[in-house]
């Protein structure tokens, strides 16, 4: 009893090690990579600066409460960005404008990643008529454009941010079921899935425990770069008044606000366009990151 006891704890010893090393291997390698670590670092500060933005800047006092003395004034010691049509402080409506995006980014790629990886997933390891109908149904929704699709869906429901988050998901939940469907083809017929069947393991268990863990890599990946998606269609679709409603801050709404006064007022329209530009850059240079550290070829 003593001797099997002591078996089982030097396996589960064993398997903690493997993944702690393994997350070891892949965080030095991202580190080697300056680039990655630029976007890393700057993803940390514009996560920080949204989750700081309440102590920053009051909501109602200074982000939405219109100040119609102060409209339209260049940036200045008393306003670092300027200020809006409304009066309103350009920089508390950044600072919460990424908040929003950000926000909205995460939990429709959240939610994208469940669905979409459940169902290639299932399709992946299962294969036959499952497959078939699973991929034919995400080659419909893959015939048309995402952007376009998620313009439909939006247009369809009315602007709202729970909406809009229903419309990213869905565009995005045929992507990721083809690339969680790749990586599963690739792991599915290796030994130890066979030796895994051998045992009697269940499927469900299978797929759990071996399958879905030694397939995330390229899922990590692919999550990365299309929050950076995401976000750039979040701002086109406010952009095109089918995302966040007025007064609430979003960045391309507030590219959509200032578009007017581009002559006389075009810092109105660069801090938007900077912190979107800003945030795409640093979420492709992390995920290019997490590709070479990811990948054991590149050692």
């Amino acid at each position: 009893m003593t001797t099997q006891a002591t078996t089982v704890d030097a396996a589960a010893l064993t398997k903690k090690y493997k993944k702690q090393s393994q997350f070891s291997e892949v965080w030095r390698r991202l580190r080697k990579n300056k680039a990655a670590m630029l976007g890393l670092a700057i993803m940390i500060l514009l996560v920080g600066l949204a989750l700081a933005a309440p102590l920053i800047y009051d909501y109602d006092g200074d982000v939405i409460s219109q100040n119609i003395k102060n409209r339209l004034q260049p940036p200045s010691a008393a306003h670092p960005f300027g200020t809006d049509e409304m009066g309103r402080e350009i920089l508390a409506r950044v600072i919460w404008g990424a908040r929003t995006s950000l926000s909205i980014g995460f939990t429709a790629v959240l939610f994208a990643l469940i669905v979409g990886g459940t169902l290639g997933a299932i399709s992946g390891f299962y294969g036959g008529i499952v497959d078939n109908v699973i991929m034919r149904i995400m080659d419909i929704f893959l015939a048309v454009p995402g952007t376009l699709l998620a313009i439909t869906i939006a247009a369809a429901l009315g602007p709202s941010t729970i909406n809009l988050i229903i419309a990213l998901s869905i565009s995005s939940v045929p992507g990721f079921a083809r690339i969680v469907r790749g990586s599963v083809l690739t792991v599915r017929d290796v030994e130890y899935i066979e030796a895994a069947k051998a045992i009697g393991a269940s499927n469900g268990r299978i797929l759990l425990q071996h399958v879905i863990p030694n397939s995330l890599a390229p899922v990590i990946v692919h999550t990365t770069l299309n929050v950076a998606t995401i976000i750039l269609t979040i701002a086109g679709l406010s952009f095109l008044g089918l995302g966040i409603s007025a007064p609430t801050p979003e960045w391309g709404a507030m590219l959509s606000s200032g578009r007017t006064y581009l002559r006389n007022a075009s810092y109105y329209t660069m801090f938007p366009g900077l912190a979107i530009m800003t945030t795409i850059l640093a979420l492709n240079l992390l995920g290019d990151g997490l590709r070479d550290a990811l990948d054991p070829r590149l050692k």
